[in-house]
Parts: C-alpha cells; sequence; structure tokens
C-alpha cells in the first residue's frame, strides 16, 4: 500500500517532528520501511511496503545530481518502457524500482512527466535547483493525496487525512 506525507514551508522552516509525526500515523500503510528528506524548506517522508526492487527500493530516491528527489506511493506499471527510454538517454539508475524512474522522468521532462507515467500513484517531487514541490496523483485518483495550503506560507500533504491533523493549528472544522 505505501504512504507519503511531507510539508513546505514558503516561510519559516519545517519541524522534522512534525513530518515525522505525519509519517508515523501512517505506519500501517507501509511497515516495512520509513524514509525522509528533511531541510529548513521541504519535509518529505514515507511508509513502504516493498513490493517491486525490495532490497534496493529504499526512499526516497534521489536523481544523478541529488538536485531531485522523489517520494511514492502506489505503482507505475510502464517504469521498464519509460527506464528503457531514460537510459537511452544518458540516465544513470541506482535501483530497479519503478520510484526511481519517476526522478529521472522529471530530470528529463519536468512537471509535464506526469502525462508520461501510467499506473495508479501519489507522489512528490522536490526539486531543490528550483525551490519547487511537484505533487502529483493518477489521472483516477486511486491512490489518496490530501493536502492543506495556509494563507501561503505551507503547504501540508498526506496519503491520509490523519497524516494532516497532526498539525494541530489545523481547523477540524
Amino acid at each position: 500500500m505505501c504512504g507519503i506525507a511531507g510539508l513546505y514551508a514558503r516561510r519559516g522552516t519545517v519541524d522534522p517532528r512534525m513530518v515525522r509525526a505525519m509519517t508515523a500515523v501512517q505506519t500501517h500503510r507501509g511497515p516495512v520501511e520509513e524514509g525522509y528528506l528533511l531541510t529548513p524548506r521541504v519535509g518529505l517522508g514515507m511508509r513502504r511496503l516493498s513490493i517491486i526492487d525490495v532490497a534496493g527500493g529504499d526512499q526516497p530516491i534521489y536523481g544523478e545530481d541529488r538536485r531531485a528527489v522523489v517520494v511514492l506511493n502506489g505503482e507505475i506499471y510502464n517504469f521498464r518502457d519509460l527506464r528503457a527510454e531514460l537510459l537511452a538517454r544518458g540516465h544513470a539508475f541506482t535501483t530497479r524500482t519503478d520510484t526511481e524512474v519517476i526522478v529521472h522522468a522529471y530530470e528529463e521532462w519536468g512537471p509535464a512527466c506526469v502525462e508520461r507515467l501510467a499506473g495508479m500513484f501519489a507522489f512528490a517531487v522536490w526539486d531543490d535547483a528550483r525551490r519547487r514541490l511537484l505533487l502529483a496523483r493518477d489521472r483516477l485518483g486511486k491512490k489518496p493525496r490530501y493536502y492543506h495550503a495556509r494563507e501561503g506560507d505551507r503547504l501540508l500533504f498526506a496519503s491520509e487525512l490523519k497524516g494532516l491533523l497532526q498539525d494541530s493549528s489545523l481547523k477540524r472544522a
């Protein structure tokens, strides 16, 4: 199943404890592994149920130059074809997981990479060079992604609402 959560702070800083709490309440979605990217501006968390590349698919997964990073909930059905195309374009892969295809597709095609993905997914890509957070989910919404933007200062997202509710400042109504 898997689960992702995160926080982007346009102003101020990210509290790593918040990202860890948002991720921890989703442990049932991914009991095998947890992973984090925690910086002053962005925090990404994930819980993984290992299915593809069980040994090597730890998340978050970075691109070649480590400027882009991804966390994924779901599965990319056409990842083998995309992987072959991206290898031919010069990208270097370190895993055999479908998650890594997303970060290299983002490096190659930017946000338009989403149009090339077939599957059921919700993911977040943090592009450190451009200071851009890309959140996407599959066209049918098979994999959930909830979010809350607060006054242009912060953006929270999670695979479950209870991830967002770890922020006690969010109104419950």
